[in-house]
C-alpha cells in the first residue's frame, strides 16, 4: 500500500463539537494550581495548553505533568506551544525537592514527570532530570512513576533509566514522513525509536510509551506502518490524539479526525500487541486512562516481588554528575 499523503487543504473552520470542553475550575483545579504556583513549578498542563487540564485537576483522582528544567526548550517544533530558546537558564538546584514534596503533598497514585530539550547543558539536563525523579521516589514511595523525556542516547540516558522510573516514555509525535515537517530537524523517527529500544535493553522489566498525533495531512497507512515500528520497538503503551493548533504560527491542522476513525486505531494498535492503546481526540500523552492501566500493571509486576514499591536509590550515594547543576 502507498504511504504517498492526500493532498487535502488545510482546516480553518471551527472545531467539531467532540472536542469542545469546559473551562477549568473548581476546588480541585484551584488546589492544584496554587499548589504549583506555592512551589514555584511548571507543568506541561498549562506551559503546553492541554485542553484536558479540566478533567486531570479535577476530584480524588487528580493527576498531572511536572514539567523540569525550566519552561523554555531549546527546539523548535512546529506542533508545541511551549516557549523556545537558543540556551536557557541553569536548571534550579532546588527544583528537586520541590518535586518530590509536591508529589508527596498530594499522595498521588500515579504521576508523570517531563522536561523540556535542554541541548544547552551537557547531559541534556539528564543529571538533573532524574534527581527530580529520585527525589519522588524517596518521599513518596508508593507513586508509581512515568518519566516522559527527551531523545535521550548513551550515558544520559543510561543516568535517567539508573533513576528507576516505573514507565518511561518518549513521543514520537508524527508518523515518519512528516518528522522533519513537525519536529525540530535534530529529531527523527529512528533516533526516537532507538532511544524507547535502549530503554528497555537498560532495564527489561520497564514499560515503554510512545504517542502519534493525528490530523497533521497523514494517511491511514502511515499511521499503521508508524504504530508497527514502535511495537518492533518494543512499546508497550500507545496513546493517539487529534493535534490541535496552538496559535496561527505554529503548523495547520489539515483534518479533524472523527471519533469512529480513532476507534479503527485503537483496535489496530491493540491487534499489533500493545498493552495498552488510547486513542480518542482529546486523547494526549499524559492521559488520565493510559495513567490508571499503567498503574495497575506496574503494581500488579510489583506485587509478584514486593510488597510496595521498592527504593529507587542507596540515599548514601552521591548523585550521578551533573545532578543539581
Amino acid at each position: 500500500m502507498s504511504l504517498s499523503a492526500p493532498r487535502i487543504k488545510p482546516r480553518f473552520d471551527r472545531k467539531p463539537a467532540w472536542l469542545k470542553v469546559p473551562l477549568p475550575g473548581g476546588e480541585g483545579y484551584r488546589r492544584l494550581k496554587g499548589m504549583t504556583e506555592r512551589l514555584g513549578l511548571n507543568t506541561v498542563c498549562q506551559s503546553a495548553r492541554c485542553p484536558n487540564v479540566g478533567e486531570c485537576w479535577k476530584g480524588e483522582r487528580a493527576t498531572m505533568t511536572i514539567m523540569v528544567l525550566g519552561d523554555e526548550c531549546t527546539r523548535r517544533c512546529r506542533f508545541c506551544a511551549v516557549k523556545t530558546v537558543l540556551s536557557a537558564p541553569p536548571p534550579d538546584v532546588d527544583e528537586p525537592a520541590r518535586v518530590g514534596q509536591a508529589v508527596a503533598e498530594l499522595g498521588l497514585g500515579y504521576v508523570v514527570i517531563t522536561s523540556v530539550d535542554r541541548d544547552d547543558l551537557p547531559d541534556g539536563g539528564a543529571g538533573h532530570y532524574a534527581a527530580c525523579v529520585r527525589e519522588v521516589r524517596e518521599r513518596a514511595p508508593n507513586t508509581v512513576v512515568e518519566t516522559l523525556i527527551p531523545d535521550y542516547r548513551g550515558s544520559d540516558l543510561s543516568t535517567l533509566v539508573a533513576a528507576a522510573p516505573h514507565v518511561l516514555a518518549h513521543n514520537v509525535e508524527v508518523v515518519p514522513r512528516l518528522q522533519r515537517k513537525i519536529r525540530d530537524p535534530r529529531c527523527s523517527y529512528e533516533r526516537s525509536l532507538e532511544t524507547l529500544r535502549t530503554a528497555k535493553d537498560l532495564r527489561p522489566d520497564l514499560f515503554t510509551k510512545s504517542a502519534l498525533m493525528v490530523g497533521l495531512g497523514e494517511t491511514h497507512a502511515e499511521l499503521l506502518d508508524g504504530m508497527a515500528r514502535l511495537r518492533d520497538a518494543g512499546v508497550d503503551f500507545l496513546t493517539m490524539g487529534q493535534y490541535l493548533r496552538p496559535t496561527p504560527k505554529h503548523a495547520p491542522v489539515i483534518e479533524y479526525v472523527e471519533p469512529a476513525r480513532f476507534a479503527e486505531l485503537k483496535a489496530a494498535g491493540e491487534a499489533l500487541g500493545f498493552l495498552y492503546v488510547a486513542a480518542a481526540p482529546l486523547v494526549r500523552s499524559s492521559y488520565k486512562a493510559a495513567e490508571f492501566f499503567a498503574e495497575r500493571l506496574v503494581r500488579a509486576r510489583l506485587g509478584a516481588r514486593e510488597a510496595v514499591l521498592p527504593p529507587a536509590y542507596d540515599p548514601s550515594q552521591s548523585l550521578p554528575r551533573g545532578a543539581g547543576r
